[in-house]
């Protein structure tokens, strides 16, 4: 068992389970748990707690200002970052100064100087780093790739791709730390990053000018004030008029939300259930973006987050044709549920028009495992045996400053109402 890869993760909030709990499960002939980091010690408890039913840990825990420390006493091979975003590059750098290879959720960080530091320290330490985009591991997102590698629209002109978060999964960014624009870089970094992603993933290409247009239209304070609201509350918890609002997170009616975060915010003073129309949002929740790739393919963009159901629409424009995808996913709370069960596809429809022949569906298995089964792929990708993979999914540090640096461009170009040059931004 000693040649198994040595882990040890910091920032053990929402997403890192999806990672401890499957090295735990079902990696334990390949890979091993040695560390939690958090600034929290009532969250690094609970994680504790959740891996007892495999038999592993109590693991050792460390407060964020003793990560050094901790690499020094765990010695791990890798440190996974699951931490708020803004931090991603503290950590990222400091681990690989320190000798260990590195495993990032998504974004990789939130803006270009961030960007610019993580690449620095690829280059001097020779350290990997990987970027967890499971969208790319998702059989539908796979099949794309594949069709149009495979020739069967020819060359890829324009992209029109529509992004809806719906009025439980859209809200929950407006509850928590991402409604800050320095904790998350907006919703074009935060959360576009998968699709932006799947873009340069899908046409084997980067991206060259951004223009973007976006706004907060939905939630907020002064737009529920036009639209008549007039109970206003800071946080959901001990609020009456959050008792009827449909938005509101009641986080004691959840035992994993409870005890993660309820329980855990006298230690810092984070509160997960803030009102959707309170002050303090400076993100935005309706955004367009236009962008020119090196291939010269054409991207047209739009998320938002306040819509009826979940899920995408895209088209692609071709030499030869066209294919339209349609996929419908399941709505989530972050943590407050089974993770399975995030990104579920409930509904999918690929068409292909060749230019001279019928129209054809392209039917696609979906597997077990949240994001249409694409989860368990990436897992097994980071941590189980390697398998030749034509698609190259796995994802690096280029491609993970690749996706964020449209969303950064983007959040440029809303600034300043011009067009950005995404290779003016970082040098790699």
């Amino acid at each position: 068992m000693s040649n198994r890869k040595r882990y040890a993760l910091i920032g053990t909030g929402g997403r890192a389970s999806f990672f401890y709990t499957s090295i735990a499960k079902d990696y334990k002939e390949t890979s091993e748990l040695v560390a939690f980091c958090d600034v929290n010690q009532t969250r690094m408890n609970v994680a504790n707690k959740k891996l007892e039913p495999f038999g592993v840990g109590p693991l050792p825990t460390y407060k964020a200002q003793d990560f050094d420390r901790m690499i020094e006493e765990t010695k791990p091979d890798v440190v996974i970052v699951t931490t708020v975003d803004r931090t991603h590059h503290t950590y990222i750098i400091r681990a690989m100064e320190l000798g260990c290879d590195v495993i990032t959720e998504k974004p990789m960080t939130v803006d270009e100087v961030k960007c610019q530091e993580i690449l620095d320290a690829v280059n001097r330490t020779g350290r990997n780093l990987r970027v967890t985009f499971n969208y790319r591991y998702s059989p539908h997102n796979t099949k794309i790739r594949e069709l149009i590698a495979d020739g069967a629209i020819g060359d890829v002109h324009s992209v029109h791709f529509e992004w809806l978060l719906n009025t439980k999964h859209g809200a929950d960014y407006f509850r928590r730390w991402h409604r800050d624009k320095r904790n998350s870089g907006g919703l074009l970094v935060h959360k576009s990053t998968h699709h932006f992603d799947l873009v340069n993933f899908w046409l084997g290409t980067q991206p060259k000018t951004v223009f973007a247009l976006g706004d907060l239209m939905f939630y907020g304070r002064e737009n529920a004030e036009k639209r008549g609201v007039t109970e206003f509350y800071s946080r959901a918890h001990g609020s009456e008029a959050a008792k009827n609002d449909p938005f509101a997170l009641h986080l004691d009616q959840n035992p994993q939300l409870k005890a993660m975060y309820l329980d855990a915010e006298k230690e810092d003073g984070y509160y997960r259930d803030q009102s959707v129309f309170g002050d303090g949002i400076n993100i935005e929740d309706t955004m367009g973006v236009m962008v020119k790739y090196n291939s010269n393919a054409i991207l047209t963009y739009n998320l938002y987050a306040y819509a009826p159901w979940e899920g995408f629409r895209v088209c692609f424009n071709g030499s030869k044709g066209r294919i339209e995808m349609n996929v419908v996913e399941s709505s989530y709370v972050n943590s407050g549920g089974d993770q399975a069960l995030e990104g579920a596809v409930k509904g999918k429809k690929i068409t292909v028009f060749p230019m001279f022949d019928a129209p054809y569906e392209v039917h696609v298995e979906e597997t077990a495992g949240g994001h249409g089964g694409g989860d368990p792929v990436l897992l097994n990708d980071l941590f189980g045996e390697k398998k030749p993979d034509r698609f190259n999914r796995a994802a690096s540090h280029v491609d993970g400053a690749m996706s964020i640096l449209t969303g950064i461009a983007g959040n440029q170009s809303i600034r300043t109402g011009l067009p950005v040059q995404v290779g003016s931004l970082v040098k790699f």
